[in-house]
């Protein structure tokens, strides 16, 4: 590894590690990802409960509940913490429009997230985080993993002179792309915005790559075939390098909870013909900003 991306691990991980009275906090990998103890999500939190969970979010990315047995309800209130919640694009007649079910079965015939992406990219304001509640894994007893990288990191590792050329480029977003050919629901708008390649994070200003293989289409300020040279560059940079990742394995009654700002994440679809469950809440963010 150059040593400016051993600097930079270096300079991330011996950070003074954040200290907590109320919740217990297991890091997962030194750079991504952590196991939250110590809460009933189920029960109101204290003041004190919400301010570290908030702190935890924003050092970790990665947020993953064990053993959670909550209701609909108790999983709105607990994304209501972090901002206000974002309605589901197409939801289905009578459901909650704030839940997205997400359900797979024998009859499936593709799954939700398997590549690596950030949510709603092409929204003018894609969101804040995902919280993804999970209470039916695979009979076999595993598979269906997902993976997150942090794209700070992702950042971070690439050369001085790569940095120097992505800033001030941005990216299209289309909603289009993630639908493969299909035709959308017919109410559905889909969404086409412009981003800057290099963002900053809205809430701790750290610098973060900002585009992902499912909804980006090219960079504008590039000939079409420099576009794609790029973007395939770094979309095999986030894929090919581990040091960015941590592997999360679902349990039934697993709650998730991840910052789209500057996580991308990937579903794997290992575990066919068998079948999991489970539903998402996303809350509202902000349009990205260099």
């Amino acid at each position: 590894m150059e040593q400016y991306a051993l600097d930079a691990v270096e300079r991330i991980t011996t950070r003074p590690p954040e200290v907590y009275g109320s919740i217990g906090v297991d890091a997962l990998t030194p750079l991504v990802g952590a196991e939250i103890s110590g809460l009933d999500l189920s029960k109101e939190l204290t003041e004190e409960q919400v301010d570290e969970l908030k702190r935890a979010f924003l050092a970790h990315h990665v947020l993953v509940f064990r053993d959670q047995h909550m209701s609909g309800d108790d999983h709105k209130r607990i994304a209501g913490h972090f901002g206000e919640l974002h309605l589901v694009a197409a939801p289905v007649e009578d459901s909650d429009p704030y839940i997205l079910e997400l359900s797979t079965t024998k009859e499936s015939r593709a799954v939700a997230g398997n590549g690596w992406h950030a949510d709603g990219t092409a929204d003018a304001e894609p969101s804040l985080g995902s919280m993804l509640y999970i209470t039916r894994t695979p009979e076999i007893g595993s598979g269906g993993d997902t993976l997150f990288a942090d794209m700070h990191m992702a950042y971070e590792l690439l050369s001085p002179a790569m940095k120097t050329f992505l800033e001030g480029l941005t990216a299209v977003h289309d909603g289009l792309l993630p639908w493969q050919g299909e035709t959308p629901p017919a109410d559905y708008v889909v969404p086409k915005n412009e981003h800057p390649v290099i963002a900053r994070h809205p809430e701790t200003g750290r610098k973060l790559l900002f585009v992902n293989g499912a909804y980006t289409s090219h960079i504008p300020q590039l000939t079409r075939a420099e576009s794609r040279a790029v973007l395939d560059m770094l979309y095999a940079h986030i894929a090919g390098t581990p040091m960015l990742s941590c592997r999360v394995r679902w349990a039934p009654n697993t709650l998730v909870f991840w910052d789209n700002r500057c996580v991308q994440h990937h579903a794997t679809w290992d575990y066919y013909p068998h079948a999991r469950y489970g539903q998402r809440i996303a809350i509202k963010g902000t349009r990205p900003r260099a």
